[in-house]
């Protein structure tokens, strides 16, 4: 973390700073509405503690459902040009290694005072949604109000429930009328998610290994898959950072952007496609490409995931970007969307926190808290230290691969190749989910190619994983 210009330890004068906080944010003002009694919770990882939104689901009429997300409002207790403020402009992120959680905000505030734990009132901004059963946004607005957590859900739980493999959750089958309104939540996440898929919305499907322990020893590196409770979530929270994106704009407030410009290696794309024996026009078009996805994940299922793989790493990495009012942002090609910010997870992001203040200035009618010199500077700074936490995070992971590999010299495995340029040539295989480098035998390979590699040599501490393809 050092040497990529992260800040792995909080410094006493942070820990002074959180030392004078002794509570949740309370404010008392006419702009903060009580909502302590709509019946919200938290669907989150198994074991995440930093819970930074709250969902709730209320039907206008037979078409419009009324969304209302509730995001921590961390602005109220960490404030601008503090100590706390500027370790957390500093590394703009958690990171999230196999090894430790190194996170933005210290642990009093990111998984207490400023999360929206189960049973605790808490100050929030509320995005207030209205769609139809076309999973189009019709309505939209952002306003600051009390909230109350009924009950902390888990993916998986959630997942096997709705999808009737398992009875439903304790907690959720303690909270009366919660269920119903989860399957609420579901029918309207699946509109949104079809109206995006009609825009040209990429559907891929791709995991992230995570470290799996037992009596504190490393055992495995499992690759985590989606499920139905997760895109519910995802699909609320990019409706969510699209509605507070045009809620900036009407108020003639620069934003800060999350964007995914066209793909460079788009010729690279086609290449693939042909070798499937599909076309994909010369140019860069996001609804024939996830046609095409589409169409080999029927003839393909087995496949789909690695070529998920191929093409996430050939669209390339997002960035954020500041756009002034009346301006036209990038868009995002992989969710076709136009207005697109992050806004909903500022215990963990500081592009979210920034979002946050600029919301609250505009809620309450002050004036724009950055100028545009320094919402530029931050959007290329928080670019960088996302590219940066993410190497080390895959530094730790690519160890503790190594870790688990170590005693496997010369097995042989299958692979399917996820980088390759001048620095060198990749590869993935599973079981255990590991990355390492091809340094025999890569000559001609290119990403998203299948490969058979066997495993020439491991170097835990830096993470070193070396194959040749046989």
């Amino acid at each position: 973390m050092l040497q990529r210009g992260l800040l792995p330890d909080f410094s006493k004068a942070v820990l002074r700073e959180v030392d004078t906080i002794d509570g949740p944010a309370a404010v008392s003002s006419p702009e903060i509405r009580d909502l302590r009694h709509l019946l919200w919770c938290s669907i989150d990882n198994d074991d995440s503690r930093d819970l930074d939104q709250l969902t709730f689901a209320e039907s206008l009429d037979a078409e419009r459902v009324r969304i209302l997300v509730a995001i921590a409002d961390v602005d109220s207790l960490v404030e601008k040009n503090s100590a706390i403020d500027g370790h957390a402009s500093t590394n703009t992120t958690s990171v999230y290694t196999a090894a430790e959680i190194f996170p933005m905000l210290p642990e009093k505030l990111s998984t207490n005072l400023t999360s929206l734990n189960e049973g605790a009132e808490r100050l929030a901004i509320v995005i207030d949604m209205t769609v139809g059963a076309d999973g189009v946004v019709s309505a939209g607005d952002v306003y600051r109000a009390t909230v109350f957590n009924h009950a902390k859900l888990a993916y998986n739980g959630v997942a096997a429930w709705m999808d009737g493999d398992a009875p439903p959750p304790e907690k959720l089958a303690a909270v009366k009328g919660l269920d119903e309104n989860l399957r609420l939540q579901d029918r309207v996440a699946h509109a949104l998610r079809g109206n995006r898929q009609a825009q040209g919305a990429l559907q891929l499907e791709t995991s992230e290994a995570r470290a799996v322990y037992e009596n504190d020893n490393l055992v495995d590196m499992r690759a985590e898959q989606r499920n139905r409770a997760k895109d519910l979530i995802e699909d609320f929270m990019i409706a969510a950072n699209g509605v507070t994106a045009r809620y900036l704009e009407n108020k003639k407030f620069p934003t800060l952007r999350r964007v995914l410009k066209t793909p460079k290696r788009w010729d690279r794309i086609v290449t693939l496609a042909l070798d499937l024996g599909e076309h994909l026009p010369e140019e860069p078009d996001a609804g024939a490409l996830d046609l095409f996805l589409q169409k080999r994940r029927r003839i393909d299922p087995d496949g789909f995931e690695d070529l998920s793989l191929t093409i996430v790493k050939l669209l390339g990495s997002g960035e954020y970007a500041m756009v002034l009012p009346g301006q036209e942002g990038e868009g995002h090609f992989g969710l076709a969307v136009r207005d697109y910010t992050h806004s909903t997870a500022p215990n963990r992001r500081f592009p979210d926190l920034i979002t946050q203040r600029l919301l609250k200035a505009s809620i309450g009618g002050r004036a724009v808290p950055y100028d545009n010199a320094e919402l530029s500077a931050l959007a290329a700074h928080c670019t960088l230290q996302e590219d940066n936490a993410q190497k080390v995070e895959r530094q730790v992971r690519k160890s503790a691969a190594a870790l688990l590999l170590s005693s496997r010299i010369g097995q042989r495995f299958d692979a399917i190749v996820t980088g390759a340029s001048e620095k060198g040539t990749w590869a993935r295989i599973w079981g255990p989910a590991a990355e390492g480098k091809v340094v025999r035998g890569f000559e001609g390979l290119d990403v998203g190619d299948r490969v058979h590699v066997k495993l020439l040599h491991t170097d835990v501490p830096r993470g070193f994983i070396d194959f040749a393809t046989v």
